[in-house]
């Protein structure tokens, strides 16, 4: 194995204390236990709260949105291995301003996840333990025991990479077997047709509610996960074979998992919770109170244990990941150098996982529950997964010989694949963007800190400024747009002004990547594995 350090890379040594001890169903195992997690107990019912029945497109233009982000992303992932590669691929490829925009985005969006796991475990529970959960929220007892999942998160992560790789496999074989098994015994309890149908019809508050639903209602953070092998790239054994299978396997496996789960959400809610419309179906624990309803208890006291199960397997997983990701940015200069040190005797990077667990209090204790976390943070991960595309695809034109070439055809869908999450995003809404897009925006003094401090580089200014435009631009449609917005660009034209936006700033930022890699090149030599 051989190092070699790039632009920004201060850190290069510590790659080599990661210890390389994952296979392909390792890696398939993390990915599908960091997808199937709290979304598969709770996202089916916010899904159809928000767009009845038209719920089923949510989950489907949502998971072909994120097929095509992850082709892109596995390709670059095969290519360029390297752990944190979401923070560290922006850097290469467009500069300190993008990846410092990036990187803030996806860690944000990464380090929330073990607090909504945590809070979505406490919501079932609080079916046996009312002290734990109450009015939509956590109370203090609540929060304490959150504390305490959390800290058991990095308890598991703490020792290296091969026990969590374990402990993850074990958890992720009950994490499938079970909703699994909710589908078919509630398919044999006989479900309602005609809630397809009735109380408003298939799409009761028009087709815009079920495209601001992949946002809102934890559609894209249930899919959120299955970057899990990307971010560990740099501790698989086989990077190049076993990456891109393991990613694309678990991607469509949780895919058909969760249209299924869907379907059988809706058709299972009884008649006397849909008299006020799908508005007020509201369960505490939705598929258990299901199962309650329709007799079958023993599947009750089953989905009781499997919301331990799913939603502490996936923070496992996003726990290893974030503490990955802020090595990352430790590695960028965006967090002090000591949060880029591998502890030599566990190869895992202690401290990262220390800091992330600290962001994490500070979304439990202000939020306190699953919805209100993820609706403020699940965009900022599809904006950085969106980024990947564009390192992909300015890697390629680059330096086509470096590409693994393992996914054919990225030069035709990676700028669909661009313009699609850019529309997830918009679709998200106003009053969702008016929150994450500032949280963006906040990172841009840390930039204007390192410029003052370190480089006033004014060359990687003005190639990051694509992004900053573009980002200005969204929430510019947001606020005058159908989507919660002011209305003045009406449905759906403001859709394909967005697209437009999407198209253009792929476009532009091709362009400044290229100016940007003339003077800063990709080195000749990779990490090899």
């Amino acid at each position: 194995m051989t190092t070699t350090r790039v632009p920004g890379d201060k850190r290069g040594v510590e790659d080599q204390r990661l210890r390389r001890r994952l296979g392909f169903w390792q890696l398939t195992a993390i990915a599908f236990g960091g997808v199937i997690g709290s979304g598969w107990l709770l996202s089916p019912m916010h899904a159809a709260r928000t767009a009845g029945p038209a719920a089923l497109i949510t989950w489907t233009v949502g998971g072909l949105a994120l097929v095509l982000i992850a082709l892109v992303m596995v390709e670059l992932a095969a290519s360029i291995p390297e752990t944190g590669g979401l923070v560290r691929w922006p850097l290469y490829t467009s500069g300190r301003l993008v990846a410092t925009l990036v990187g803030w985005g996806i860690w944000v969006s990464y380090a929330t996840n073990p607090p909504s796991e945590s809070a979505a475990v406490l919501q079932y529970a609080s079916q046996y333990i009312p002290d734990l959960y109450h009015h939509g929220h956590l109370t203090p007892t609540g929060i304490a025991a959150g504390l305490v999942l959390m800290a058991a998160f990095v308890a598991v992560n703490w020792f290296g990479v091969r026990l969590f790789a374990r402990v993850n496999l074990a958890v992720t074989l009950a994490k499938f077997t079970i909703p699994a098994l909710t589908v078919v015994a509630l398919l044999i309890s006989g479900l309602d047709g005609h809630n397809f149908t009735g109380y408003g019809g298939f799409a009761p508050y028009g087709y815009a509610a079920p495209l601001s639903a992949i946002a809102t209602a934890g559609v894209i953070y249930a899919y959120t996960g299955f970057q899990g092998p990307i971010d560990l790239a740099g501790e698989a054994r086989n990077p190049r074979r076993d990456i891109p299978r393991a990613v694309i396997t678990a991607l469509l496996l949780s895919m058909l998992l969760y249209v299924i789960l869907q379907v059988v959400f809706i058709a299972a809610v009884p008649t006397g919770k849909l008299l006020g419309g799908w508005h007020g179906v509201n369960f505490n624990s939705p598929f258990a109170e299901l199962a309650t309803s329709a007799n079958l208890t023993w599947l009750t006291w089953v989905l009781y244990a499997d919301a331990i199960a799913s939603p502490v397997g996936s923070a496992l997983v996003f726990t290893a990941e974030t503490s990955r990701e802020a090595y990352a940015l430790g590695k960028n200069g965006l967090l002090p150098d000591a949060v880029a040190r591998v502890h030599a005797g566990s190869g895992v990077p202690r401290r990262a996982l220390l800091v992330n667990f600290a962001i994490g209090v500070a979304f439990l204790l202000p939020f306190g529950d699953w919805q209100s976390i993820v609706a403020a943070t699940s965009v900022l991960g599809l904006f950085a997964y969106s980024i990947s595309v564009v390192a992909e695809a300015s890697v390629r034109r680059a330096d086509p010989g470096r590409m693994a070439n393992w996914v054919r055809g990225t030069r035709w869908f990676a700028p669909v694949a661009f313009v699609i999450a850019t529309l997830i995003f918009y679709w998200a809404g106003w009053h969702e963007l008016r929150v994450a897009l500032p949280v963006l925006f906040l990172s841009a003094l840390l930039y204007a800190y390192q410029q003052v401090r370190r480089e006033r580089d004014l060359a990687d200014l003005v190639a990051g400024l694509w992004l900053v435009g573009y980002l200005v631009a969204l929430l510019l449609f947001s606020r005058l747009g159908s989507f919660g917005g002011s209305r003045a660009i009406p449905a759906p034209w403001d859709s394909f002004a967005v697209a437009a936006v999407g198209l253009a700033a792929y476009v532009r930022a091709l362009h400044d990547s290229a100016r940007h890699l003339a003077v800063h090149p990709l080195p000749h030599g990779w990490r090899t594995m």
